[in-house]
């Protein structure tokens, strides 16, 4: 019973996550998006990012087919940080006008989440 409510609130927070990435894609495709669309993305990942790390972790050490430092766990656990990285790079380059960094950085982060999908997906080597 515990692990399906930790799989739930772990599959919404990464549902959070993709918010983010998808009102970005919009933003970075030419969609004018007032500020407040982009705040609101933005503490998605906070809150979206937070839960998929805590409740993944959780996760991993609530099941015994899975420990903490098997390789995707640790794969995953660093595209979260690689991803979030990025996210802030855009954040602060926006804030500053740097519209032509922001694109790539944008995309990076897309690909990393897509990574990060791969990984909780697949789980190679579980």
């Amino acid at each position: 019973m515990l692990y399906d409510w930790l799989l739930f609130f772990h599959l919404l927070a990464a549902s959070m996550l993709a918010v983010t990435v998808v009102s970005y894609t919009a933003v970075a495709l030419g969609a004018t998006a007032p500020g407040r669309t982009l705040f609101v993305a933005d503490r998605c990942w906070d809150v979206g990012g937070l839960g998929t790390l805590v409740l993944g972790i959780w996760l991993a050490l609530h099941l015994d087919e899975y420990g903490f430092f098997d390789g995707w766990i640790i794969g995953a656990i660093g595209l979260w940080v690689i991803a979030t990285g990025l996210g802030q790079g855009v954040q602060r380059r926006m804030a500053s006008g740097e519209t032509a960094a922001v694109s790539a950085m944008h995309w990076l982060r897309t690909l990393t989440v897509l990574g990060l999908l791969v990984l909780m997906i697949w789980k190679p080597g579980a």
